[in-house]
């Protein structure tokens, strides 16, 4: 194995970033990226080891990558992370978790290096299969892609696991070995150790072959964005959102297509066709006052009017009550909401009178009257003509007196809560 990947791949100033398991491939991978930087000197290389804490050797494997680093004069962080397979199973919440600790350790400018090969790259295209996934899914994996405001490279992609072990070998590299890689309840496991290699056997050039199929329906995938690029383009509304009326009335195939690349474009789990199905069927088809909702994974597919948004999953806040009990400290709102604070700058809310307790709600109903507006009108309305979401309602602090609505920070006021004369204060929001 030459190093001319890496000159193919990198800029001689690059500054990388190994995921480094201390296993075989990522060992591999390490090694060459750090034979690669003394010919580049102008390079920086670092490792990051993801301490998932799922097996009793964890500590004993972060001990052998720092040693390891340690060894060829390289940095090291172990990044540890929970790992929940409650809702997608161990594998999926793994490898989720794992991405997310990496992408969040980089640094500006950093590109990420993964180790994986060929043989992954051919399970990967098996186990899409198995799901029956169209092109995007049997394109497997990129050697390049985009990981947020990075690059992931993978530059072992093109060389399969026996030429990772010969090198292995020739460079005397000692790497450790995750016992659960021979638990056959894992996908990957049962297609590595029993389904692969009676493949290799009958086929010897099998892991080739899916390669290029891979590679195939890449490049029809790359066709198909640069043919739908402008039409998507002109959809997508400037918050995200996704104008879907007009895909009601083109073919099955391109309209899921370019629901697709919409929902790729908001990093989504991608649905199945019967989930795409029901996108339309139960979602943009449903009766215009209806408030029609998916759930796909972590996150949720939502209609407001006559835009689609993909949202992550909320925690209802409907019953949450606060106490403020002091307008001099600010108040922390829940789920990452910001915080609230007492200003003077302007004056357009009363004080509470002395048998006015303040609290904060996020859920109001019935009739209110707004300042400058004639008549009652109900929360719901309110809403609609301030052009709110029905799911973020419920996630606006809102200010009571006692049982009465006073005020939205920077939305409205209530009549009840106007102020009357010199004596007022003002609510800010500052949310994240």
């Amino acid at each position: 194995m030459s190093l001319s990947a890496f000159n193919s791949l990198l800029q001689p100033d690059a500054a990388l970033v190994v995921a480094f398991s201390g296993g075989l491939d990522s060992t591999v991978l390490l090694h060459q990226a750090w034979r690669w930087q003394q010919h580049s000197p102008q390079s920086r290389l670092r490792a990051l080891h993801v301490h998932h804490g799922l097996s009793p050797n964890a500590d004993r494997w972060a001990a052998h990558c720092m040693a390891l680093c340690q060894q060829w004069q390289l940095p090291c962080e172990v990044l540890r992370v929970r790992v929940d397979g409650r809702d997608s199973g161990i594998e999926a919440a793994a490898r989720t978790a794992r991405y997310q600790a990496l992408s969040t350790a980089l640094q500006p400018g950093e590109i990420l290096l993964t180790a994986q090969h060929l043989d992954d790259q051919c399970e990967t295209l098996l186990l899409a299969l198995k799901r029956g996934s169209g092109p995007a899914g049997l394109a497997a994996m990129p050697q390049s892609r985009s990981l947020g405001a990075h690059r992931l490279l993978r530059p072992l992609l093109n060389h399969s696991r026996q030429s990772l072990e010969q090198y292995a070998r020739t460079h005397q590299l000692v790497w450790v070995e995750d016992e659960s890689n021979q638990d056959l309840r894992y996908d990957r496991n049962f297609l590595r150790q029993r389904l692969l290699p009676e493949l290799s056997q009958r086929w010897p050039h099998f892991a080739e072959a899916t390669a290029r199929s891979a590679a195939l329906c890449s490049e029809q995938e790359q066709l198909l964005d640069e043919l739908l690029a402008e039409q998507l383009s002109a959809l997508i509304q400037p918050d995200g959102s996704l104008h879907f009326p007009p895909l009601l009335t083109m073919s099955e195939a391109r309209a899921n297509a370019l629901l697709r690349r919409w929902i790729a474009g908001q990093s989504g789990v991608m649905p199945s066709r019967d989930g795409l199905n029901r996108i339309r069927n139960e979602v943009m088809a449903s009766r215009e006052d209806a408030q029609p909702r998916l759930q796909f994974g972590q996150a949720e597919l939502r209609r407001y009017r006559q835009q689609l948004y993909w949202l992550p999953l909320l925690s209802a806040l409907r019953d949450i009550q606060l106490a403020w009990p002091d307008l001099h400290q600010p108040l922390r709102l829940p789920d990452d909401l910001g915080t609230l604070q007492a200003s003077q700058s302007q004056r357009p809310l009363r004080l509470p009178r002395q048998d006015e307790q303040i609290s904060v709600r996020f859920h109001a109903h019935g009739q209110i009257h707004l300042v400058g507006r004639s008549g009652g009108r109900e929360m719901k309305k309110v809403w609609q003509a301030l052009h709110i979401p029905p799911w973020q309602r419920e996630r606006i602090p809102l200010i009571f007196y006692n049982q009465t609505l006073v005020c939205a920070p920077d939305l409205f006021i209530t009549r009840e809560g106007a102020a009357i004369d010199q004596h007022g204060w003002q609510a800010v929001w500052h949310s994240k």
